[in-house]
């Protein structure tokens, strides 16, 4: 009993933090607007302290995702394997993230010791001190990962993950010892003929392990992270640049809108307001054929175009929507089909949290790319409807029938969900509210229909409901942190260069360009979070597209509508996975369910692809023709 108190402890910290930390994010850019209006003022260094809270949201919210084993990965067949099998993959898998985590934290602690003016602050903070969240976020991450494979046979093996890490920080640790004595001893410089010689010879063995081990269930994090910590390395680059790339992210202007709107999605899911939108939807579109197969996926559409995870409308949605459709006559295998299909429908409506991260990347208007998603993400809207309008013709699929007392009632029960899009549009593209205070409103907004008005949460409960939202956030804010590093070395490298280069000696047709960058873009979104393949494949794909002259907006369209399909591409589409947990079916079956969803949508992406006017005229409409 002794032994667990200081980790109970240490959990409770944890938690405290985190609550107050995604509380701040809502509460001090709501209270900034109010002071604005009503008193012309605002908060005192409100925007420093505001883009620090996000990089405490990212390594807080790592932490306890690491603590509850939730960073995203994906285990292709580790569940399938014997059991001493799956175990020692594991404890492989242990190491190699304690091993990643450790090297990541002591560049991170050369990073805040270094690159920062001890004078310099964050409002009335040392900045020095709100920056060490970083290696304290990255050693507790290695911890957690060592304690997770502890009780595992052979378990204890993950501690010389620790051992590796710090060998591979041995450059970031003789900068700190730099730092902090004058006249440091001699002492790491063998040692640092030795990490070269090792980096030099094992980097490209390294990154095929790593690779590898995406696959069996590393998180994608530790991946992305150690290719870019062994590439940066092996070319004797400063191995502070990752932390440093992962700061500068993390503290951008726009970037907090992506936790506030995961927080306002996620706490929509913990409310009833699920329910009240499938009464609403139901009774407006179930009168006809296929009209509950719309419903399915208009509810999905809105879910998922607040929280921007697919994972979370899948998880949180599946079962109820499974019933519904199930208590019409609608087989089992179409209604699972449809919803994993449904899962991430709604990633191009505003307010997207992928369309605000690529507009961030390519530098485009945000504006400009939310109006530009509109379109496109109807067209696949009612391609999956049209889909369900067929197959309930075809199987005669019993239909609603229209009571005008239970659309009225329905409207009524689900007005304040249905007033959240009204209230982020107007307040947003009005020009009331920046895209970060539309978020914070959003989650402020929520808070209040679902504690005070609907009551479908107690506050009691709000902390249980925060603890299940911060692994969310906390895994896809790490994956940017990290996938930053890495997009920097690519850069620099001049990948995209070399790249640009080879397409223009070798493919000279558009329409061959267009398709070969669908099929790219599938395979990416099989592969990889669409968080991290913004950050990794973007700044490959823009300078080439600049090269055929495709409109960037209209490229950035393509590109998250590919990346939104990806999440149904075998063998390793997230959705798949995903459904498969939440309906309790082998992987494969979800696959043959999902083909021929897959087959209707990839045409869709095609005629977003080969007909710009879909991204582009509503775009070049509200600018006057320009």
């Amino acid at each position: 009993m002794a032994a667990e108190k200081p980790a109970g402890w240490l959990e409770r910290v944890e938690n405290v933090v985190g609550y107050l930390v995604l509380l701040l994010l809502a509460l001090l850019p709501t209270v900034g607007v109010v002071m604005r209006l009503v008193f012309r003022t605002g908060i005192p260094a409100s925007s420093a302290y505001f883009s620090h809270l996000v990089l405490w949201a990212a390594f807080v919210g790592g932490m306890i995702t690491s603590r509850e084993g939730r960073h995203l990965s994906m285990s292709v067949g580790v569940d399938m394997m014997k059991r001493e099998v799956a175990d020692a993959v594991r404890v492989a898998n242990a190491f190699i993230s304690a091993s990643v985590a450790t090297a990541l934290a002591w560049s991170s602690l050369a990073m805040v010791l270094v690159g920062f003016d001890p004078s310099a602050k964050v409002g009335v903070l040392p900045i020095m001190a709100v920056a060490a969240i970083m290696p304290v976020g990255f050693g507790f991450m290695a911890f957690r990962f060592v304690e997770r494979a502890w009780a595992l046979p052979w378990g204890r093996l993950a501690l010389l993950g620790v051992v590796v890490g710090t060998f591979l920080g041995i450059g970031p640790i003789d900068n700190i010892l730099t730092t902090l004595v004058a006249n440091p001893p001699a002492i790491l410089d063998p040692l640092d003929d030795v990490f070269n010689a090792v980096t030099g010879a094992a980097a490209l063995p390294a990154i095929v392990v790593l690779v590898a081990s995406a696959f069996t269930g590393a998180p994608i994090f530790i991946v992305l992270g150690g290719v870019a910590y062994m590439l940066f390395a092996k070319a004797g680059g400063a191995l502070a640049v990752i932390p440093n790339e992962a700061y500068t992210m993390l503290t951008g202007d726009t970037i907090p809108a992506i936790p506030l709107f995961t927080l306002a999605g996620f706490l929509l899911s913990e409310s009833q307001a699920a329910g009240r939108l499938v009464r609403l939807f139901k009774a407006f579109f179930g009168w006809f054929p296929g009209g509950l197969a719309i419903m399915s996926v208009l509810v999905c559409a809105f879910f998922t175009t607040f929280t921007g995870a697919s994972g979370v409308t899948i998880l949180a949605l599946g079962a109820l929507l499974v019933a519904v459709l199930a208590e019409r006559g609608t087989s089992s295998r179409f209604a699972m089909g449809l919803l994993t299909s449904s899962g991430s429908i709604g990633l191009l409506f505003p307010p997207s949290l992928p369309i605000i991260l690529y507009g961030v990347i390519a530098e485009i208007n945000i504006k400009d790319m939310f109006i530009a998603g509109i379109v496109p993400g109807i067209v696949l809207v009612l391609t999956l409807s049209g889909v369900g309008v067929a197959n309930a013709l075809r199987n005669k699929v019993k239909m609603v029938g229209f009571r005008a007392k239970e659309a009225a009632v329905s409207l009524r029960e689900s007005v304040w969900e249905v007033l959240l899009p009204v209230v982020i549009i107007v307040c947003y593209f009005g020009g009331i509210t920046t895209l970060v205070e539309t978020s914070a409103l959003a989650v402020v907004y929520v808070l209040i229909v679902s504690l005070a008005i609907k009551r479908d949460l107690r506050v009691s409960e709000l902390p249980g409901v925060l603890l299940k939202c911060l692994p969310i956030i906390g895994g896809v804010l790490v994956i940017l942190a990290v996938a930053k590093g890495f997009s920097y070395y690519i850069v620099d490298a001049q990948v995209p260069t070399i790249l640009t280069h080879w397409v223009e000696h070798h493919i000279h047709s558009r329409y061959v360009f267009l398709i070969l960058l669908n099929l790219t873009l599938l395979v990416t979104g099989g592969l990889m979070d669409i968080f991290s393949a913004i950050l990794v494949v973007a700044p490959l794909v823009i300078p080439v597209g600049v090269l055929f002259g495709v409109n960037p907006v209209h490229l950035g369209i393509i590109f998250l509508a590919n990346l939104e399909l990806g999440y149904l591409t075998p063998p390793i589409g997230l959705n798949l996975f995903l459904a498969s947990y939440r309906f309790n079916k082998p992987l494969a079956t979800i696959w043959r369910y999902v083909i021929p969803f897959s087959l209707t949508l990839f045409l869709a992406v095609l005629v977003i692809t080969y007909v710009p006017w879909f991204s582009t005229g509503l775009v070049g409409l509200l600018h006057g023709g320009r």
